[in-house]
């Protein structure tokens, strides 16, 4: 199932393990068996798609590394709560229902995405990134995908434990032609990018156990003021450069001469530059934006915080028990910012700025405060190692421009960097582990999707209401006593 993932990409073998964990499911006699047959299920699911997890702790071996597989152990088995209690939903109040399953499992998904801060990397939609089929999240977002793609297996499933073969498989025929089919009609066609502005974005590959090394920092620091500073790489020049999360190794507050480089650097053209600062003792990931004079014109604060890595959730607890590690990282924690929030970019219009794991929450781009023209990304993905991390955090990406119909530009320490449109396609790039920088026309915003306009309550609505209609269905006398006679027959 986690094959459909990136850096696979294989959504056809993902689809068969969906429709295995609804035959599974099938076969479940109790309420227990259910509940941990879909956790079962979940693990597996966690553990090979967010295997990357390991990855931030191994950057400090000697202090952290001994948390690495319990941290990927306890971050499956918990996000597999979830399922399991999709699965025991879908017994205990749906008798068992596979179409019960597909809407108790859809709101599993949603739930992950909210519930405690959220974390929807990974949701079961996701699986078709690599194909058309992913322009339906412009319409329905990636939970309403999700359920679409839940109730076509659900009715394929049924279709071989049903003698009644017409209905599912009719449904799974219709279900089928409109995501793969409607996934190409609602792909909009490529722009002209004739007279279009350019950007230039910039990525340092800076290993993460390298990074603030103080014999490394100037290295890193004149790569970014090369390629800054180096020849166009199309006919017109870049108005707007972008460095990475965290980029310069000193606070807000005390770089001056850093920026005086940086504008030399780069001439005209503004500068986005990620940054730490300090305010009244409180410490905020930050971005900011330098005028062509080297002034500050923006800065944005991070507001969606990594748990376990910027803040420490139960931060008194492990100050308390001075747990090794954790205790340091509870009483060094980032504050959070002020929200979701747009800036203006001279030739750019309205952008948004997400910094890093921001730009994994579909309702935080949701919750700007007006539409943007264009995402604003900056991330340091070495974190992430050198495998599925960062193509997942670059796939999801991809899915936030779609979702709104607007262009991305993201700049990644390690990668990957690039350029893309509000399709989701991807028009520049430098890739993943590579020193270098790449200028690109950042292309105009296009339609209004849908989603941009209403967010998740629709589909949060509609799963309430098949909820429902499913448990009433299901659990009527006459569907009750059928039900019975046919275990006791078995």
């Amino acid at each position: 199932m986690a094959l459909g993932l990136q850096p696979f990409g294989q959504w056809h073998i993902s689809l068969f393990g969906i429709l295995a964990a609804f035959l599974l499911f099938s076969r479940s006699n109790t309420q227990r068996s259910s509940a941990l047959m879909g956790w079962s299920i979940g693990v597996g699911y966690f553990a090979v798609g967010l295997n990357w997890i390991v990855e931030p702790f191994m950057v400090e071996a000697d202090v952290t590394g001994w948390m690495a597989p319990f941290a990927l152990l306890l971050m499956a088995g918990g996000l597999a709560l979830f399922w399991g209690l999709a699965f025991w939903g879908s017994f205990r109040f749906c008798r068992g229902s596979i179409w019960g399953l597909a809407v108790f499992w859809t709101i599993a998904e949603m739930a992950r995405g909210y519930v405690l801060t959220g974390f929807p990397w990974a949701t079961l939609g996701y699986i078709w990134a690599a194909d058309h089929t992913i322009q339906w999240v412009s319409l329905v977002g990636p939970y309403g995908l999700t359920l679409m793609t839940c109730c076509m297996i659900a009715a394929v499933a049924n279709t071989i434990l049903s003698k009644t073969v017409v209905p599912s498989v009719s449904i799974a025929t219709i279900l089928g032609l409109a995501l793969v089919g409607g996934g190409r009609v609602l792909l909009p066609e490529v722009q002209d990018l004739t007279g279009q502005p350019v950007v230039r974005l910039v990525q340092p590959n800076a290993p993460q156990h390298e990074k603030w090394a103080s014999d490394k920092i100037p290295v890193f620091f004149d790569r970014q003021v090369g390629f800054t500073n180096a020849e166009w790489q199309l006919d017109a020049e870049p108005s707007l450069i972008v460095w990475p999360e965290t980029a310069l190794p000193m606070l807000l507050n005390h770089a001056e001469q850093a920026f005086d480089i940086i504008s030399e650097a780069a001439g005209p053209a503004s500068v986005v530059v990620g940054i730490q600062r300090e305010e009244n003792g409180d410490y905020f990931n930050s971005l900011t934006v330098l005028n062509g004079q080297g002034q500050v014109e923006h800065v944005y604060d991070k507001h969606h915080l990594v748990p376990f890595g910027e803040y420490m959730p139960f931060a008194w607890l492990f100050e308390k028990w001075n747990i090794l590690g954790l205790a340091a990282r509870a009483s060094s924690a980032y504050t959070r910012g002020s929200g979701p929030d747009v800036i203006a970019l001279d030739g750019f219009g309205v952008a948004l700025p997400l910094i890093c794991y921001e730009a994994v929450f579909p309702q935080d781009v949701h919750g700007a405060k007006s539409r943007p023209d264009l995402l604003l990304q900056v991330t340091n993905d070495a974190w992430f190692g050198n495998w599925s991390g960062p193509y997942q955090h670059l796939s999801q990406a991809r899915i936030r421009a779609i979702e709104q119909g607007v262009p991305m530009i993201r700049a990644a320490n390690t990668g990957v960097s690039a350029v893309i449109d509000g399709a989701g396609r991807i028009l520049a790039h430098i890739p993943l582990n590579e020193a270098g920088f790449v200028d690109a026309y950042v292309p105009a915003p296009l339609r209004l999707t849908l989603y941009s306009r209403t967010g998740d309550f629709p589909v949060f609505c509609l799963l309430v209401a098949f909820a429902l209609l499913t448990i009433w269905k299901e659990t009527r006398p006459n569907s009750l006593t059928v039900r019975l006679s046919a275990r006791s027959r078995d």
